[in-house]
């Protein structure tokens, strides 16, 4: 079992390895699916199988111990061995290849259930959702408001909430699903969203927007235009770039994309049942349904509510509209 133990390791290391280094698409939920599997399967076979066999050598050898004693004392000779309790603790103890598979068992356990059915952790890799979240921003994710899904497939089996205009929701990247997104629903299944010379309307509703003093980028050393918007219950804020044009150039040919009217002024679309129409806040910074379409339902995989931690900046642990 030791040397199908270190394979199997090995091999979890080697896919590890392989996606670190870019060899490979990896895909975390199904390695900690897998993870989870294997050491519960020794796990299982720990406790019912391998454990009770240890237990009953080391019970054989105090069973030994005490009729040799026995024995002896008959013979008018005194004990001379010493105290067999190391030499049960060595037989009973797990040996490396159980402690590095049904020993990680219940932590793998739980990392697994808190990250598929609760909450996530997610790190942000670009700046198209500042001034709200910043680059290195650590967030979590509630996994259920949405409903529950199942990890791997994100499968709905449980229905909860459903995701409201201004909520920052992750999600699977429709062009490629094993990538995660997050960006903000600026649309729901039936609206019609236009963004049209820099302005956003949804319904025929221009959302309203104030000014607000102007943000200093760090990363691009340049101050941008502010505002705080209205998009449904709660208000955030939003950059523009007035040096980017509002023509939206190189939009992909995505999926219900005739929903969609591209022009020289911006774009409108009307969002299909079952989709959602994302933009990030960073406006002339983010690649969005703009370019790459609409989000259908099967692809959510939470709502963002909380960073917890940037190494960089600690004042940005907070919740966030």
């Amino acid at each position: 079992m030791q040397y199908l133990t270190a394979l199997i390791l090995s091999a979890f290391v080697g896919y590890a390895g392989a996606w670190y280094f870019g060899m490979l698409e990896g895909n975390f939920a199904l390695l900690l699916f897998l993870a989870t599997v294997v050491t519960g399967l020794y796990w299982v076979a720990e406790r019912f199988y391998f454990l009770p066999r240890r237990q009953k050598a080391a019970d054989a050898l105090q069973l030994q111990a005490e009729q040799r004693r026995a024995d002896l004392s008959k013979m008018g000779i005194a004990p001379v061995d010493g105290d067999i309790a190391e030499a049960k603790h060595r037989l009973i103890m797990q040996p490396w290849w159980l402690d590095w598979t049904a020993g990680l068992f219940p932590v793998i356990l739980l990392v697994f259930l808190l990250r598929s059915f609760l909450f996530e952790p997610f790190k942000i890799p670009s700046g198209s959702m500042i001034p709200t979240l910043l680059v290195g921003d650590l967030i979590l994710v509630n996994k259920f408001t949405y409903g529950v899904r199942l990890p791997v497939i994100n499968v709905k089996v449980i229905d909860g909430n459903t995701p409201q205009r201004g909520d920052v929701m992750v999600f699977r990247y429709p062009p490629r699903p094993s990538l995660d997104y997050i960006k903000r629903v600026v649309g729901v299944p039936g609206d019609e969203v236009a963004y049209l010379n820099k302005k956003l309307t949804v319904n025929g509703q221009l959302v309203p927007t104030m000014a607000l003093p102007e943000y200093f980028d760090e990363d691009a050393m340049r101050y941008f235009p502010q505002f705080e918007e209205a998009l449904g219950e709660k208000k955030h804020r939003s950059l523009n770039d007035p040096s980017r044009p509002a023509m939206i150039a190189g939009a992909d040919d995505f999926p219900n994309r005739q929903n969609c009217r591209y022009s020289i002024e911006g774009v409108v679309c009307k969002v299909p049942e079952g989709h959602y129409f994302m933009m990030g806040d960073n406006r002339d910074n983010s690649l969005d349904s703009r370019y790459w379409g609409f989000v259908p339902d099967r692809n959510i995989v939470g709502k963002a509510f909380f960073v917890w931690m940037n190494f960089g900046n600690l004042k940005r642990i907070g919740s966030f509209n």
